[in-house]
């Protein structure tokens, strides 16, 4: 979540971060001295990332650690506070799926967040809007979630067209016997890279689902966004069920697109290309 808006003296305070003034980074947070403050956009996700990173240790990665308040607290006033790490997202596809496989395996030991299992509800904010895209992959009927939450259907055309290839894909799906286990939905775009240094990651985007669907998910944006080249598909094709993991991880973006708020109709194509691939493939 970016903002504008400076973290407040309160918060500098009671994070102990009053000896450097907050200097913006674009779209990201406000760095003080060698920690980065950011708003949180949902408190108990914020506050389970923080646990997860705190002693998480991964063999060639960088993680952002968290910083507590001075009273412990991972979040004040819907700040967060971590270590600031040096990089920025590249487009070294194949290295961020190799961050994704080392950090599974790290992560298949964490247990699932009692908030995984709660439902999107009304007001319906980003968590929701990705909770619902989520298992529209997955449920019977793509989008009961979304219906019974009393999620609105699109009304744009490219929102109706992400619709209706949920629905073809969700035709081509059969069932996979894969354990679910925690992993980063959002690698993407996320991985920071700084020359020859370790990638790092600042966050964790928490689902609970089998590791090669998190893998499949960054291959759907790297394809669909990130200029990749559809031979990226084959050399990772060991994952375990990849012509399913590819099917729902497509569904799931294509449903993200059609429920969000924000969504443009500029990033359809990218996907309707990957969706040709997957067909294929399946």
């Amino acid at each position: 979540m970016t903002s504008t808006v400076e973290p407040p003296a309160q918060v500098l305070t009671t994070f102990g971060l009053t000896a450097h003034p907050p200097i913006a980074m674009d779209g990201i947070g406000w760095r003080v001295g060698e920690v980065v403050l950011s708003l949180v956009p949902d408190h108990a996700r914020a506050a389970w990332s923080a646990t997860a990173r705190e002693n998480l240790y991964v063999e060639g990665m960088r993680i952002a650690r968290p910083i507590r308040a001075t009273d412990g607290r991972y979040v004040v006033s819907g700040w967060r506070a971590d270590t600031y790490v040096a990089g920025s997202p590249e487009p070294r596809h194949d290295e961020v799926l190799a961050v994704a496989d080392r950090l599974h395996e790290a992560t298949a030991k964490l247990e699932r967040p009692r908030f995984l299992l709660q439902p999107p509800a009304p007001p319906f904010n980003d968590v929701d809007v990705f909770t619902a895209a989520d298992r529209a992959a997955w449920e019977d009927v793509p989008l009961r979630s979304a219906r019974g939450a009393g999620m609105s259907e699109p009304t744009s055309e490219d929102g109706q067209r992400s619709i209706a290839e949920v629905k073809t894909l969700a035709s081509l799906r059969r069932p996979v016997d894969l354990p679910s286990q925690l992993v980063h939905g959002d690698l993407f775009g996320t991985v920071l890279f700084a020359g020859a240094a370790a990638p790092a990651i600042t966050d964790i985007v928490p689902y609970w689902r089998p590791s090669s669907w998190a893998s499949a998910v960054i291959v759907v944006d790297a394809l669909a966004w990130g200029g990749a080249e559809e031979e990226l598909v084959e050399r990772w094709s060991d994952n375990p069920e990849w012509p399913q993991m590819m099917l729902r991880a497509t569904m799931f973006r294509l449903a993200v697109h059609a429920l969000h708020p924000r969504s443009t109709a500029g990033a359809l194509p990218g996907l309707l290309r990957v969706v040709d691939v997957v067909r294929l493939m399946v």
